[in-house]
Order: C-alpha cells, then structure tokens, then sequence
C-alpha cells in the first residue's frame, strides 16, 4: 500500500477518533468528575485549616484565665503556639488558592465541552479531510492550515480534561497516602487544642462561680493540678508537636496536584503541539496526495 494513502487512512482515522471522543463528551465527564473530587479535597482542607487556626487564636488569648484571683502565675502560650498559627495561615491561603485553580479547571472543562466547539472541530476536521481527499490539486494547498487548525481545535478541546484526568492519577497513585495521613493528624491536633482550651475556660468558669474563700481553698487545695504551668506548656507542645509537618505536606500536595502539574502536562501539550505544526510545513499536499518532504 503506497505511503501516501497510509496517510490518508491514518488522517481520517485519527479524525474519526477526536470526532468520536469530542461529541461523546466522555472525558470530559471523567475530567469534571475527578476535577469536583479534587475541589471537595481542598475545601474540606480549606475548613480544617480555618478550624485549626481559631482554636490555636482561642488558646493564645487565654492568658489570663491562668492568673487565680489576681495572684499567682501568667502563662501565655502564645510563644509555643505563634510559629504554628503563623503557618497555619498561609496554608489556608495556599488551600484557598488551590481551591480556585481547581474551580477554573472545572470552569474551562465546561466551556471547552460545550457543544459548539465540539460542532467547530468536527467542521475544521471534514473541510481537512475533503482537501486531502477530494479537492482538486489546487484546493489541496489548504489542507497543512485546516489540519493545523484542527490540531490547535484539538488540544483547547481536550487539554484540560486530560490534565484533571492525569492529575488525579498521579495524586492516587502517589499522594493519597501522604494527603490522608497529614489531614488525619491535622484533625486530631484540632481535637487536641480545643479540649484543652474547654478544660481552661471549665477551670475558669468555676473559679468565678465560687466564693473567695472557696477560691482560697481551691487554690491551695488543687493549685498544682489546676494550673500547673509546665504541665500546661507540655500539654500543648504536644498538640502541636508534628503540626508544621504535616501543614508543609499537605501544602506540597496540593501545590503539586493544583500549580506543578498542571503547568507540567500543559508545558508537555505546547510542546507536542509545537512538533506537530513543525512536521506539517513539511507535508507537500499534491496531486499525487501528502508526501513528507525534507526538512
């Protein structure tokens, strides 16, 4: 079979396919679906951190719950807890942002799905196919622009849902595990610090509610249990102990699965792309049909 009609072939197949795949809108569900799981993700995160970070702002301004009947001790655990709050912050901008990035991917899977550019490539595709197949030599001259332009169609048509598709084959494949751990221990650091913020303002609840002699004996009676400082300072050294670990974790998931590697297939597409509207320029389309000229 001469390679001229090998290339006809191959074009119209390949052109069958993206038409097939463009009006089914398959991918594009797949693509919208993982994209919406990825969204879920970021704000569940989005809210942990929020949480994490009010009741982290909660135990740093509890300072005086720790002063009984104006004597005694000041303990403010601002100190411990400041670097982590500081943190924990950013990272819930970093979730917000992710949030938005994956809602603009949605958004532009929609907008590439819609049925009238699905209509415009399937158009592009047919007016390339009749050049190279059934117009005169002198309308063939017109088949490397169509074919560029359908390949230019094709990539705007499917380039987003394939990268949601992609990113979330990598994110299962390789950053579940980490995404689940970290936002288990996140959670629990939550728990930690607010029960130990309710037990502080239980304490001081009941200090105000008793009168000053039964503050006295509650002081000298349970004074160590109550407000031991060191104890209090362990207790939420604790809490926190591997909360910036995970923070940072949970940050390079997502800015792998939300900035690096959507920059990374896109980057992959124009180059590919790049290549093919290079091989184009040199496909002579003759009489004799396409023949691959000499670059």
């Amino acid at each position: 079979m001469p390679t001229r009609l090998i290339t006809r072939i191959g074009l119209l197949i390949v052109a069958a396919v993206i038409a097939a795949l463009a009006y089914h809108g398959g991918l594009d569900e797949v693509g919208k679906r993982y994209t919406q799981q990825g969204l879920q993700r970021a704000l569940v995160t989005f809210a942990l951190a929020r949480g994490l970070n009010a009741v982290i702002s909660v135990a740093q301004s509890t300072e005086v719950a720790f002063e009984p009947a104006g004597v005694g001790v000041t303990f403010g655990p601002g100190e411990i807890l400041d670097p982590v709050n500081d943190l924990v912050e950013r990272f819930s901008w970093v979730m917000l942002v992710s949030g938005t990035s994956l809602g603009v991917q949605r958004a532009l899977i929609e907008i590439s799905s819609w049925r009238g550019f699905s209509l415009l490539l399937g158009v592009t595709l047919a007016a390339a196919l009749v050049c190279v197949w059934l117009a005169p030599t002198r309308l063939r001259v017109l088949a490397p622009w169509l074919l560029k332009l359908a390949l230019v169609l094709t990539v705007l048509r499917f380039t987003v849902p394939l990268i949601a598709i992609g990113n979330e084959a990598i994110y299962a494949a390789f950053l579940a595990p980490r995404y689940d751990l970290s936002r288990a221990e996140l959670e629990q650091a939550t728990e930690r610090i607010g029960a130990i913020n309710e037990e502080q303002t239980r304490a001081a609840s009941e200090a105000e509610q008793t009168s000053l002699l039964d503050q006295a004996k509650q002081w000298y009676q349970s004074a160590s249990r109550q407000f031991d400082v060191s104890g209090r300072i362990e207790q939420y050294e604790a809490a926190v102990a591997q909360t910036s670990e995970h923070v940072i974790d949970l940050i390079v998931v997502f800015v792998l699965q939300t900035v690096l590697f959507p920059l990374l297939f896109l980057w992959l597409a124009i180059k590919l792309v790049k290549r093919l509207l290079t091989a184009l320029l040199f496909v002579d389309w003759g009489a004799a049909g396409p023949v691959v000229g000499r670059g």
